[in-house]
């Protein structure tokens, strides 16, 4: 396997967390959408091809990129520019010019984002180049679905060499962001022949989201994943599956299954163990398939190959 650093860019670009950091920074100031945004960003790079920033590409006349299969669609804007800001503030140190990688860029991005909506701070790891390909068609089965059950989710990060726990860890990003209403109005509209509503969902909870997102609403209303926290990187999560108010059923299904719901239990209580595993799986997900050598280079443009 690659051996990505910490210090990989201490002779070509001595100060390029300084520079993305600012970057980012400045961006999450304007919206804070900007973490959801890059975290999710990061995260479906990585599971498809690996993390070499292939989600970047746009499509050309000849080819649909990775962006643009459904499940990609739904990626905010504010993930693509944040990358895209901190490869600007990179390519004006001119020493620094086409140096760093746009999948680098990504993960030290992501790290930072974290770190401003008040999660745990880590050291990245770098050396990641930018893959050479990016294909509507890679993206089929690669990304986790909202109706997921625990052995689906599983199979799927064990895939990418992630384990139950990594999986549980990297599953409380949900703690920020939003999710659109069509995602999960099976569960308040018609779960099943028997009952319109999940009863694995807070009845409360169900009662709010049907206000929020009523039958023939608007598909593309925003409603927060954590109702409680929103704006906050924490273990509120987990403190939310406990209560069954976890938006989704691949959320849900983490206190819901036996096998995963002590993980779960000890997370909604002990923010410190969380923090630790959160780092590690994150650190984890970032050598998912990384390219190196022949396989990837270091793209001038994030959305285009060279």
């Amino acid at each position: 396997s690659v051996k990505l650093r910490r210090n990989y860019y201490h002779k070509t670009c001595p100060n390029v967390e300084n520079i993305v950091r600012a970057a980012v920074t400045k961006k999450f100031q304007q919206t804070f959408v900007t973490a959801p945004a890059t975290i999710r960003l990061f995260f479906h790079d990585c599971f498809v091809q690996g993390c070499d920033a292939s989600i970047m590409i746009a499509s050309s006349d000849g080819s649909k990129a990775e962006k643009d299969h459904p499940d990609n669609l739904s990626l905010a804007g504010d993930g693509f520019d944040t990358v895209i800001k901190g490869k600007e503030a990179v390519d004006a140190v001119p020493s620094c010019r086409n140096k760093v990688s746009c999948a680098d860029i990504l993960a030290m991005a992501t790290r930072d984002v974290i770190a401003l909506a008040g999660g745990p701070s880590y050291e990245v790891e770098l050396g990641r180049l930018d893959g050479l390909s990016s294909t509507a068609g890679s993206v089929d089965g690669k990304l986790p679905q909202p109706f997921f059950n625990l052995n689906q989710l599983n199979s799927l990060f064990a895939a990418n060499g992630l384990t139950q726990k990594n999986m549980i860890a990297l599953s409380a990003a949900h703690t920020v962001g939003f999710s659109h209403c069509s995602k999960f109005a099976n569960r308040i509209h018609n779960f099943s022949r028997e009952t319109a509503v999940d009863p694995a969902l807070n009845q409360g909870y169900a009662a709010q989201l049907r206000g929020m997102c009523p039958k023939n609403v608007d598909t593309r209303i925003a409603i927060d994943m954590d109702p409680k926290t929103p704006r906050k990187f924490d273990n509120v999560y987990f403190q939310n599956l406990k209560k069954g108010k976890g938006l989704f059923s691949s959320d849900q299904v983490l206190f819901h299954d036996p096998r995963s719901k002590p993980t779960v239990n000890n997370w909604a209580n002990d923010s410190h163990a969380f923090k630790r595993a959160f780092i590690a799986a994150i650190t984890k997900l970032g050598r998912v398939g990384v390219k190196t050598g022949k396989n990837g280079n270091i793209r001038r443009n994030c959305a285009a190959f060279n």
